[in-house]
């Protein structure tokens, strides 16, 4: 042998990159996704679904304490702000309304200045950030936030993205409004609201729609803005999201699966999304999932949201006895197809 493995990589080099039996490709491996980082809970929702009574109850309970809370406004005003300030450990408002690539300053900004604080004293020491978006606000930004300021993912982690629906209006919202199909078709939880005063026919129909929209999501109902705290803030399942069934929409979004029963060369996979990211970024609204990479003990947890990438993060165990990729995909108008070809063309390349 000449001291280079079938890749072609100096076995030498390589050993002097990672010197330590406990690091990998990706650096030290995890033992789990999350860290010791301040777990997030994004909660979403159109215009009057109940996010902020939702909220603010949720803040009245003992799992609610400790809670520091931002809240995105549309207006000069803010009213949910004061709504739940008497409630939370800290809120932060944003009152532009829309969490567009502007107003993402103020959220890093904030989110910093909490961190600060807490260290001084000035702040409670919280161990949770809920962040309430404007009903019109589109969330891919949030988690665009975190993919990108890598000194902020290292103290905080989005935990869950949970999206409110009012049972009444939310079936004619979701016909006639992108940002709510967006809000539903990127959320790990839905919970709908004010399903006591929506008749059923209304109930079982916005339900069928959310499921054709979200398959992989968890739907729970919220009964007069009451539902259990513990489900609000749980940890979304990367197992319960992971097998999304492909789904077509009249604005072009749809879902799939990219699976691979064998393990993957950490190239293939980081070339074609790359190719990806490239031509259609815009149009890659969420890719999560784990990746079985060679040479690799543990799944790879990868994360993009639209142009931009997470780090790939190395597990130290699979979380169960399938070793299978599983990656999750939510596009506009790329199809499960076009994906698979890409990864085979790039993977006869390499």
């Amino acid at each position: 042998m000449d001291g280079r493995d079938k890749s072609g990589h100096d076995e030498q080099g390589m050993n002097e990159l990672f010197p330590s039996p406990a690091a990998g490709r990706f650096g030290r491996r995890l033992k789990r996704e999350r860290g010791a980082r301040v777990p997030v809970i994004v909660i979403t929702g159109f215009l009057g679904a109940g996010k902020t009574t939702l909220l603010k109850r949720f803040l009245d309970t003992p799992e609610g304490k400790g809670t520091a809370v931002v809240v995105n406004e549309f207006g000069a005003t803010g009213i949910d702000d004061v709504l739940v300030r008497a409630s939370a450990d800290e809120t932060v408002l944003l009152g532009n309304g829309c969490l567009c690539c502007i107003t993402r300053t103020d959220l890093q900004q904030a989110l910093r200045r909490m961190v600060v604080e807490r260290e001084r004293g000035e702040l409670p020491d919280f161990r949770r950030v809920a962040i309430e978006t404007s009903g019109l606000a589109d969330p891919s930004p949030i988690l665009q936030t975190f993919a990108t300021d890598r000194a902020l993912s290292g103290v905080f982690h989005v935990e869950a993205v949970v999206t409110v629906i009012d049972a009444v209006t939310g079936g004619d919202t979701l016909q006639w409004s992108v940002e709510a199909r967006k809000q539903a078709i990127l959320a790990d939880r839905l919970i709908v609201t004010k399903t006591d005063i929506a008749g059923e026919s209304a109930h079982t129909a916005l339900t069928s729609r959310l499921r054709a929209l979200n398959p992989g999501a968890e739907i729970l109902e919220a009964v007069s803005g009451e539902i259990d705290p513990g489900r609000l803030i749980e940890p979304a399942s990367n197992q319960r999201n992971s097998f999304v069934a492909e789904a077509s929409h009249s604005d072009g979004i749809g879902s799939f699966v990219l699976t691979e029963e064998t393990p993957m060369p950490w190239a293939v996979f980081a070339r074609s999304m790359d190719v990806l990211m490239q031509l259609r970024g815009p149009d890659l609204l969420r890719v999560k999932g784990f990746l079985n990479v060679e040479g690799c003990n543990g799944p790879v947890v990868v994360q993009f949201v639209q142009h931009l990438a997470h780090p790939p993060v190395e597990l130290e165990n699979w979380p169960d006895d399938n070793r299978q990729s599983r990656v999750v995909f939510i596009t506009r108008n790329i199809a499960e197809q076009q994906v698979r070809a890409l990864v085979q063309a790039v993977r006869a390349l390499v």
